[in-house]
């Protein structure tokens, strides 16, 4: 396992058991994330944590890496099985979806959302839609 793929099923890992702190540590200052249930985007890891934070105040998401395909240049694109639930358990998305990321430094810089063969734009993603 190369040390990008290391990174990022630590980034899911640390996400999934909402150990903020730990996801954090494996970003850059000036990390770019998509706001997926909100739509739009954050920069730097104290928007990411007040995101985060909302996030799971109103769903209960759950992303598992299915394969890691590093494109060179410092990218890797991630397909996902992503399930979202509300926070009384009911299943609102369990879908296969494709993350983008940009690492650099050993850090993660961006992370981007993908639609088919395209970058999602700032609208919110479907998978939170049933709320």
């Amino acid at each position: 396992m190369s040390n990008t793929q290391a990174l990022i099923a630590q980034a899911y890992s640390a996400f999934n058991h909402r150990d903020i702190d730990a996801a954090l540590a494996l970003m850059s200052e000036n990390v770019s994330w998509p706001k997926a249930s909100e739509g739009g985007r954050v920069v730097g890891k104290d928007e990411i944590r007040s995101y985060w934070t909302r996030q799971w105040m109103e769903f209960n998401p759950h992303v598992e890496p299915i394969e890691i395909i590093e494109q060179g240049g410092g990218i890797a694109k991630v397909r996902v099985h992503q399930l979202v639930k509300s926070l009384d358990g009911n299943l609102l998305s369990d879908s296969e979806v494709w993350h983008v990321y940009t690492v650099a430094s050993g850090l993660i810089e961006r992370m981007d959302l993908m639609e088919g063969d395209e970058n999602s734009g700032t609208a919110p993603s479907a998978a939170f839609s049933k709320h």
